[in-house]
């Protein structure tokens, strides 16, 4: 099977400045934002989209973490041996939660 590149490393970095401009560009403030990854690749996403932000605020997002997995319609085809924590740091009330997850 022969590899095949889907984005380059420069092309990923410019697709994550872009997701990160209209993450800020459509929320007015950073305070009131919180993203939550959802496993399994969506968390490290998540944090690196907030490491994104804060070269452009200053100031890194809030990152938190959601295991949507009972909730799959492939649930009982793939079968799970345990639910992930789901972590959520802070009251979400009267914030912008914005999902992420690895499918773009």
């Amino acid at each position: 099977m022969t590899e095949k590149i889907i984005q380059t490393s420069r092309q990923i970095q410019r697709s994550m400045a872009r997701i990160s401009h209209e993450i800020l560009e459509r929320n007015s403030s950073v305070e009131d934002l919180i993203l939550v990854g959802m496993y399994s690749r969506g968390v490290p996403l998540a944090k690196r989209l907030s490491k994104t932000i804060s070269r452009f605020e200053g100031t890194e997002l809030i990152v938190g973490s959601l295991d949507i997995g009972l909730y799959r319609d492939d649930f009982s085809e793939k079968g799970r041996s345990a639910v992930k924590p789901s972590n959520i740091p802070v009251n979400i009330k009267d914030m912008s939660v914005i999902l992420v997850d690895d499918v773009l």
